[in-house]
């Protein structure tokens, strides 16, 4: 994990490497005050040096302003660099994100995710800059310290350095609970932004259901959570400095009662004593730096690691020697697919699947909810992955896995049920279909979903903000802009998971044209349940249990005894 840490400072490796220097001179000018004061302790004020008093604070003043400047560097170019930092992985993360599988996303929230980009690099990004600036002039201090004040008393000093080994054995005994502690504390704040990032999605849902009591009540849930990780680290933290700072405290007990022996016995000077008080803080101070240090370096750490958690996720990647096709026939066939979305094989969603659908055809999907009509659409643009003994999905007679997974995808588009659009306007939403068509094809795409009569009669036009997943615009329209988007990308198979459940009748209709509009010329896969919009189709599947149990034409169905003529039965019993 350190090595991998480690090598993105190597883009920023001239400015953090000034950053550094600079830190070093920042610590070497802090010693110029102590050495001062015993000059001026045992030469200038008993010599009755005037001249030189005065010369000497105003040469400690232009340093310390060389200083001051130093350190506005040091905290502006330093956080940079971590912010920078921060910022590639953050980059790389979001890159990773986009490549992995869908089953990654199927079993880690959103608002989670979104924590270990956010949150979690937010304090890698303060590791990056205070880590290694604290632990290079810290470590000096501590040794130009210690030659320093050995210089003014060496056994006085050996008596104060005895009580280091002291509280490193405090800070490792208690840091391990510590970072326990912050990790727990880190999963329980994912926790409540999982909660938030739901809550406030779904909050007309809660307000068409009246159930704020019952948001607030889950989200207490994880917030109570967070107040209890936070107390077991609070208290491990507590522990920690409590008991660091008491051995710190140790360290002026000693001095003041072993440098008073001192002085007693004549074995040092009034004016080496007072150095050496003054001094000893050069000692102290970096070492109780070093310590406080371990609470960021614990952030920093867990963070990272939670980090890293994601990025060794493995991504969709193509067959060895996978090849693109280009624009499809649009033949589809599978043979003898099994699937289960967690690999058991006594949970399979599919059971030897076999089905053909020939190219510019329309082939439909019906059945009972939790069928496996949905996975079957999955599966086609190689959403999820099957094994080598679950059977295989062809398109134009090429196995989908000897095929780069762009090249397939570019040739089919979808359509759903539950249609998402961008926060934007409605062009960008409906040039997403094609980010390089100009706004005459995108005009035309919207012609052809029945859309652009709409989009004229709005103030801005196509330059409308629709708002967060479209929340302007009602589900017919949102529905419409989904399907212009596909017009535009122009593929060659076209899936239609449901398009129109979710709409009233008027809507259906005018979404239905478009519909039919959309599927001429192209190999069309249906799913739905009002069997109204698949009586047209050139085939229809019943699958029932992961299996297609029935397979034919509209009259070949009905003339039969099976679940489509049960089900065309029960939803037109009225007629």
């Amino acid at each position: 994990m350190f090595k991998r840490f480690v090598a993105y400072y190597k883009p920023h490796l001239k400015l953090f490497t000034v950053d550094m220097i600079a830190s070093v001179l920042i610590s070497l000018l802090g010693m110029v005050y102590p050495v001062m004061t015993n000059r001026m302790l045992n030469d200038f004020i008993p010599n009755r040096a005037y001249q030189a008093i005065i010369v000497s604070g105003l040469c400690v003043l232009a340093l310390y302003a060389v200083r001051m400047l130093l350190r506005y560097f040091v905290q502006f170019q330093g956080h940079m660099v971590g912010t920078r930092m921060q910022a590639q992985m953050r980059r790389e993360l979001f890159a990773h994100l986009e490549r992995l599988p869908y089953s990654f996303f199927d079993d880690h929230e959103t608002g989670k995710i979104m924590t270990r980009m956010t949150n979690d690099l937010f304090e890698v990004s303060e590791l990056a800059h205070h880590g290694p600036e604290n632990l290079l002039t810290c470590s000096i201090m501590i040794v130009l310290s210690f030659v320093y004040l050995c210089t003014i008393n060496v056994w006085l000093t050996m008596i104060v350095f005895a009580c280091v080994p002291l509280l490193v054995l405090s800070s490792l005994y208690f840091r391990k609970k510590m970072r326990d502690a912050f990790a727990e504390r880190r999963q329980s704040n994912a926790v409540i932004n999982a909660s938030l990032e739901s809550s406030i999605t779904g909050i007309r849902v809660t307000k068409a259901y009246t159930n704020a009591e019952k948001e607030l009540e889950k989200f207490e849930q994880g917030n109570q959570m967070y107040v209890d990780a936070s107390a077991h680290s609070y208290s491990a933290m507590g522990k920690f400095f409590s008991s660091t700072s008491f051995i710190t405290d140790v360290f002026n007990v000693i001095i003041l009662i072993a440098g008073g022996l001192f002085l007693y016995n004549g074995k040092i000077n009034f004016g080496d004593y007072s150095t050496f008080i003054v001094s000893v803080n050069l000692f102290i101070s970096p070492v109780q730096t070093l310590v406080s240090f371990s609470e960021q370096w614990q952030n920093g750490a867990t963070g990272f690691r939670r980090f890293i958690e994601i990025m060794d996720v493995p991504e969709e990647t193509d067959a060895p020697g996978a090849v693109d096709i280009e624009r499809v026939k649009g033949d589809i066939e599978l043979r003898n697919v099994c699937f289960s979305y967690n690999g058991k094989e006594g949970e399979s969603v599919l059971n030897n699947v076999s089905l053909k659908i020939e190219a510019g055809t329309k082939t439909a999907l019906v059945g009972p909810s939790g069928g496996g009509k949905t996975t079957i659409c999955h599966l086609i643009p190689n959403f999820y992955k099957l094994d080598e003994k679950c059977g295989s999905i062809l398109i134009d007679g090429r196995n989908i896995k000897d095929l780069t997974m762009d090249s397939v995808r570019r040739n089919i588009g979808i359509v759903q049920q539950d249609v998402f659009l961008f926060s934007g306007t409605i062009r960008e939403n409906i040039r997403y279909g094609c980010l390089s068509a100009d706004d005459e094809k995108v005009v035309e795409a919207a012609k052809k979903a029945n859309l652009h009569d709409f989009v004229c009669s709005l103030p801005d036009g196509y330059d409308t903000e629709i708002g967060e997943r479209g929340i302007k615009l009602s589900g017919g329209q949102k529905q419409r802009v989904s399907i212009a988007r596909v017009f535009l990308k122009d593929p060659s198979i076209l899936i239609l998971d449901e398009a129109t459940s979710a709409l009233d009748n008027s809507t259906e209709v005018l979404i239905q044209q478009s519909l039919d509009e959309l599927c001429k010329g192209r190999t069309t896969l249906v799913v739905a349940h009002r069997l109204s919009t698949i009586r047209n189709a050139d085939r229809i599947a019943v699958v029932t249990g992961g299996r297609i149990t029935e397979y034919g034409t509209h009259a070949e169905l009905m003339t039969g005894n099976g679940v489509y003529r049960k089900l065309y039965d029960l939803q037109f019993r009225d007629e």
